[in-house]
C-alpha cells in the first residue's frame, strides 16, 4: 500500500489523475504556467520518523524565480515555516 498519493482534482480532465509514493521515494507535483511553477514536495525524514514538505517557487521553461516558500511537518499547522521570514504559516497566512 502507498504511503503517498497525489492527485489533480481541478483540470480540463473529466477523471482525477493519482500517483503514488512511498517513504522510500517520496512524491513531488509540479504545477506550472508559462511564467514559472509552484513545486511541492512530500518525504520521509528517516531521523525525525515523521513526514515532512516544501513548497516552492521555480522556472518552468526558463522564466520565473527559484523561491523556498514553506517547510514543516505534514499534518502539524504550528510547524509550517517560511524559511525568508521569522514569521509562521497557519491557515495559509504568514503570522
Amino acid at each position: 500500500m502507498s504511503d503517498l498519493y497525489a492527485r489533480i482534482p481541478t483540470s480540463a480532465r473529466k477523471t482525477v489523475p493519482t500517483a503514488r509514493g512511498f517513504k522510500s521515494t517520496g512524491i513531488e507535483a509540479e504545477v506550472c504556467s508559462w511564467e514559472g511553477k509552484i513545486v511541492s514536495r512530500i518525504w520521509w525524514d528517516e531521523e525525525e520518523q515523521e513526514f515532512r514538505f516544501s513548497v516552492c517557487m521555480a522556472p518552468h521553461h526558463g522564466k520565473g524565480d527559484d523561491l523556498l516558500l514553506a517547510v514543516g511537518v505534514v499534518g502539524d499547522k504550528d510547524s509550517a515555516r517560511s524559511p525568508f521570514t521569522r514569521d509562521r504559516i497557519i491557515n495559509d497566512r504568514l503570522v
